[in-house]
């Protein structure tokens, strides 16, 4: 039986350094969520101050009753709050995969910087917890009937549970 020499060890080598450069440039397929999250982050933006211009019109123009107003400007806090979600969301894409810590590039706020997934899925959840109850106060101006608010209120509460929890046991799970 006899061992491999050294060019088939040279080969094997070479095959692994080319899987490993493959790889690694494979991260910069993060490119696509990152422009369409922008994308997505210009379309919200612009809305919400079509939306805000409109509503500002109509304010001036119809201002009682006021419920409907009221409830509009929580549409147009709600677009720009859908807005910072998808610019966070691309902006942990590009800090994650693209920027992959090389110290250049992005300078982010501390309260931006994205180590690993888990704290893009806590900004992005906490914004959705946020946009979820902005989205409730909405709904309960609008709503008349105790009951609605009622079965609003407890919907709203158990996703805001729910993602609360699934938030706390990725830390937990994250740090033992």
């Amino acid at each position: 039986m006899s061992t491999p020499g050294p060019a088939p060890a040279r080969r094997a080598r070479r095959a692994e350094d080319a899987l490993e450069r493959l790889l690694g440039s494979a991260r910069w397929v993060a490119v696509v969520p990152v422009v369409v999250l922008l994308a997505s982050t210009v379309v919200a933006f612009v809305y919400a101050a079509y939306v805000a211009a409109r509503t500002a019109h109509d304010v001036m123009t119809h201002a009682l009753p006021a419920a409907p107003n009221v409830s509009d400007f929580l549409v147009v806090i709600d677009l720009f709050l859908v807005g910072a979600t998808t610019l966070i969301a691309a902006l942990g894409f590009y800090e994650l995969f693209i920027n992959a810590g090389d110290g250049r590039g992005l300078v982010l706020p501390r309260w931006l910087e994205m180590r690993d997934l888990d704290d893009l899925k806590t900004r992005v959840v906490s914004m959705v917890v946020l946009v979820v109850a902005v989205t409730f106060v909405e709904v309960l101006v609008g709503l008349g009937r105790a009951s609605e608010v009622l079965e609003v209120g407890v919907g709203a509460g158990a996703v805001i549970v729910a993602l609360a929890i699934y938030v706390r046991l990725g830390d937990r799970s994250r740090h033992p």
